[in-house]
């Protein structure tokens, strides 16, 4: 790792740990300095704006997020019914845990959808290569009928975007959350099985009260 990388990583655990215990908003570049023995002016050198610090900061996050949600869509031995509802949970799980952990830093997602509304379109377009790969796995299994596998993978996004960041939709349990995405994901597994396919039977679930 060369110096820059170095002083680059340095500066973005600074600011996960002053943001973590301030919030986004309460924290400042110049404290972010000092906190890395650095002076103001030379942080602007690694990072234009707070808002760029908060990007780099997303991408380590998601970057290790989709290796391990890509190494799920490459379990050839699981059908890929199971590894598309394996890569939703763990998205979920993952994400919830991380900000009922460290709330404040549900400012980040909240300053990035706002402010940089690209960041997550890129991300959306990186989980789509590994989603349409494993429908065109369950495709070649005859699991799941013939499809546009990659407009498939954009309505299963779209259909469970409630899930990617759940506090950032509502104040719902974990338990109460995963109860919705099952549901959700049987609805949206029925519309892609091929007719006479072997599928996984859904639970009988009762009415919950699904209030926060």
């Amino acid at each position: 790792m060369d110096e820059k990388t170095a002083t680059r990583d340095r500066i973005l655990q600074a600011a996960m740990n002053r943001i973590k215990h301030y919030g986004y908003g309460k924290t400042t570049m110049a404290e972010i300095a000092a906190d890395c023995d650095m002076s103001p002016g030379n942080i602007y050198r690694f990072f234009e704006a707070k808002i760029d610090i908060a990007e780099a900061m997303a991408r380590k996050h998601y970057a290790e997020e989709q290796a391990e949600l890509a190494a799920i869509a490459r379990k050839k031995d699981w059908p890929a019914d199971r590894r598309l509802r394996e890569i939703f949970f763990k998205r979920m799980r993952d994400s919830y845990c991380m900000f009922e952990e460290n709330a404040k830093i549900l400012e980040v997602a909240e300053v990035l959808t706002r402010e940089r509304p690209m960041f997550a379109n890129e991300q959306l377009a990186l989980e789509r290569v590994f989603l349409s790969a494993v429908l065109e796995d369950g495709e070649r299994a005859g699991l799941f009928a013939p499809g546009d596998h990659m407009f498939n993978a954009e309505m299963l996004q779209a259909s469970t975007m409630k899930f990617g960041i759940p506090q950032l939709f509502s104040r719902l349990t974990l338990p109460k959350l995963e109860r919705e995405l099952d549901g959700v994901l049987t609805i949206l597994l029925n519309g892609l099985y091929a007719p006479g396919a072997k599928r996984a039977q859904p639970k009988t679930r009762q009415v919950e009260d699904v209030s926060a």
